[in-house]
């Protein structure tokens, strides 16, 4: 069977050999062999290394020539198993992930370290740990991603030597102890509810603060009105002030056009004369105690000190009787009586 597998052409002469692996699954050395994209084959020539076979034909000799490894160029995923991580504050965590990696040098991938594999998953495991251990609880879930960053350049420097590059690695899961987790939760609601009351009291100061800006605004414009409408009222007895002088004015000139004509003064005379009997008629209705000179019945006289005051001649009246020495302003009390 291994003769039949190991066999170079097919039914048509014209298809290429396909190579014939080992049970190790390395190819067989036919003397021309194919090299498949994105692998790179690494010979031994008596014992030592010879060459690395290029993608594509390639020819060797036969029984000195063997195919010792076979690296292939592609992107390689590899599972970091679950393992267990202290973190600053003693929190203790379960944690995985996965690692991306290269064969940078098939050369050194393949003198450099007895299983590249199993060396990188190690050595990922250890700088996770010893990332992990610079963190506390709360900086691990919020810097993941330097975290990630600070792994992959960790494990560039070691495999530097293995012609290995890690392309970069992601934390799959972070498990919790269940307290812890119990903890967290809590946290999470006391945050919560201290943002839901920090809202709420923002909204009442905003809204106290609304409140008074709306008052302050309505007492302006209480006090602009006020202000406006005394203005305004000012104005309006200020100018009906100057409307009854004009007509004050203009009446006091009226009378002095017609005390300029003929007979106007005695016409003064005796329009002061009835004001003053109608003056006299109204004394004592609203109180019982008045303060008269002694002639105060004496309307001649009256009109007389009115014309001197005046500069103009009085009324032709029949002069009064005079007295041979005037009495003097005395205090008279009229008492209402019955009989008035």
């Amino acid at each position: 069977s291994k003769r039949r597998a190991c066999r170079g052409l097919g039914q048509g002469s014209w298809l290429a050999p396909s190579p014939c692996r080992l049970s190790s699954g390395l190819p067989v050395n036919i003397g021309v062999l194919f090299v498949p994209q994105q692998e790179a084959w690494v010979v031994e020539r008596m014992g030592k290394f010879h060459r690395i076979l290029e993608p594509g034909l390639n020819f060797l000799i036969p029984l000195l020539d063997r195919i010792r490894y076979v690296q292939s160029l592609k992107e390689i995923v590899i599972n970091v198993p679950e393992q267990s991580a202290v973190t600053l504050d003693n929190v203790t965590l379960q944690i995985d992930g996965v690692l991306y990696l290269r064969v940078m040098d098939p050369y050194k991938a393949s003198y450099g370290v007895e299983d590249p594999e199993y060396a990188v998953t190690q050595l990922a495991q250890t700088t996770m740990r010893s990332e992990l251990g610079k963190l506390s609880l709360d900086r691990v879930f919020r810097e993941r991603e330097s975290l990630n960053a600070n792994i992959v350049d960790a494990i560039n420097q070691a495999s530097d030597y293995w012609g290995i590059r890690c392309l970069r690695y992601e934390i799959k899961d972070i498990h919790v102890p269940p307290r812890v987790k119990e903890s967290m939760q809590m946290q999470v609601e006391a945050e919560r509810r201290k943002r839901a009351m920090v809202l709420e009291s923002e909204g009442t100061r905003e809204s106290a603060i609304n409140v008074a800006e709306g008052q302050k605004q309505a007492q302006i414009l209480a006090s602009e009105a006020e202000k406006a409408e005394q203005i305004n009222k000012a104005a309006g007895e200020a100018n009906a002030v100057l409307v009854k002088a004009r007509a004050k004015a203009e009446a006091i000139q009226l009378l002095a056009a017609a005390l300029a004509q003929q007979h106007g003064s005695a016409a003064a005379s005796l329009s002061v004369a009835e004001q003053y009997v109608s003056a006299f008629s109204k004394l004592a209705k609203d109180s019982n105690t008045l303060l008269l000179p002694a002639n105060a019945g004496d309307v001649t006289s009256m009109v007389a000190q009115v014309s001197v005051a005046r500069g103009t001649p009085s009324l032709e009246v029949p002069p009064a009787r005079e007295d041979p020495q005037p009495p003097p302003v005395d205090m008279l009390k009229a008492e209402e009586t019955s009989s008035s």
